[in-house]
């Protein structure tokens, strides 16, 4: 009798046995990329956006997005058409994946470095000529390797970011990428908007600071928060802080800051969108903050910047701020912030400030 774990091999392998249609990837000229999963692994990846069409630029580049993330690409002039995607909902995704079939892709480049049964599914409804991958961990007993839907596997390198990674996949298409650094496009009227409420704390340092994390557990607490807050202003009485906020939490984050009742930490105008928080990200000294989206916001515009990450040095080495300037402080356990050193973000972030002054 089957267990579970070989049933779902079985089913896995049925799944993935067929090869796609022979196509020489040199003649690609419809290339589809899916990444429909959270706003930082988009921003990751729009280095690749970029490197192939400077490479080809005749090449028509669409997207598979989740509503999440999509907004990262906007203005995006390497990526010509945006589609959306629910992930968790394959009937919802249906007519869509239909679409994206009858657009007959040539080549189909999928990130996800595990083996996960509903991309394959759309792989298999979507039908490209050819599926481009990075080399995927095993699942179910089933290597990477066996899956033979996919033509061409790339290499995920030993202490790599994934950023690197992800660039990997254009080997096969013989680019060499020139640049690995990130791509956002804020609107004018961003820009505008964010230099205006800025104007009033010049020539102060300002510092943002980002309290949570999409991932329940990646949280600054608010006692916690008052300490840094204090502690920086005792470094530095010519400081502004400003606590970054999104359209859900604006309301509550403001209240709970007037609680603190310090008049050199303000909470952020509301946003509607991350981009509007990256165009005020663009502006500040220093970004302090948990593992999230806003570490790659950061990064796409070189700020100087302070991590706090649970203790998963792995999971860090993948997801890495790369602004020239950072520190990150690590939590004591693996999976959520807490017992992290409050001292030595306020240090780390002194120092950082400085070194980026200097």
């Amino acid at each position: 009798m089957y267990s579970s774990k070989k049933l779902k091999a079985y089913f896995l392998r049925l799944l993935t046995n067929t090869k796609t249609t022979k196509f020489d990837i040199k003649n690609a000229r419809n290339i589809l990329f899916l990444r429909y999963d959270r706003i930082g692994d988009m921003i990751i990846t729009t280095p690749v956006f970029r490197e192939l069409k400077r490479e080809y630029p005749e090449i028509n580049v669409s997207v598979l997005a989740s509503k999440v993330n999509q907004t990262i690409l906007d203005n995006n002039p390497y990526v010509d058409k945006v589609y959306i995607n629910f992930k968790n909902n394959l009937l919802r995704d249906l007519p869509t994946l239909l679409k994206l079939r009858n657009k007959k892709y040539d080549v189909c480049v999928e990130f996800d470095h595990s083996v996960i049964p509903h991309s394959i599914a759309r792989l298999r409804i979507i039908k490209p000529k050819i599926i481009i991958s990075v080399i995927k961990d095993g699942r179910y007993g089933v290597k990477g390797d066996e899956l033979k839907l996919y033509d061409c596997f790339t290499d995920k390198p030993k202490d790599a970011h994934f950023r690197d990674i992800w660039l990997e996949t254009l080997r096969p298409f013989g680019v060499v990428p020139k640049s690995n650094e990130y791509d956002l496009y804020i609107t004018d009227k961003q820009e505008k908007f964010a230099n205006t409420y800025l104007k009033q704390y010049y020539p102060k340092c300002l510092i943002g600071i980002n309290l949570e994390g999409a991932v329940k557990g990646k949280r600054i607490q608010f006692a916690e928060l008052e300490r840094i807050c204090k502690g920086l202003y005792q470094a530095n009485n010519n400081i502004q802080i400003i606590i970054l906020t999104t359209p859900s939490n604006y309301q509550i984050t403001t209240k709970k800051i007037s609680k603190i009742a310090l008049n050199f930490v303000v909470t952020s105008y509301k946003t509607k969108s991350i981009l509007d928080v990256a165009a005020l990200i663009k502006h500040l000294d220093l970004v302090i903050t948990p593992d999230t989206s806003i570490v790659h916001i950061a990064s796409a515009f070189n700020i100087p910047i302070v991590t706090i990450h649970e203790d998963n040095r792995d999971s860090h080495q993948l997801f890495a701020p790369t602004s020239k300037y950072s520190r990150t402080v690590f939590s004591e356990f693996s999976d959520r912030l807490e017992g992290y050193n409050v001292n030595k973000i306020i240090e780390n972030s002194i120092n950082v400030i400085a070194k980026n002054e200097g």
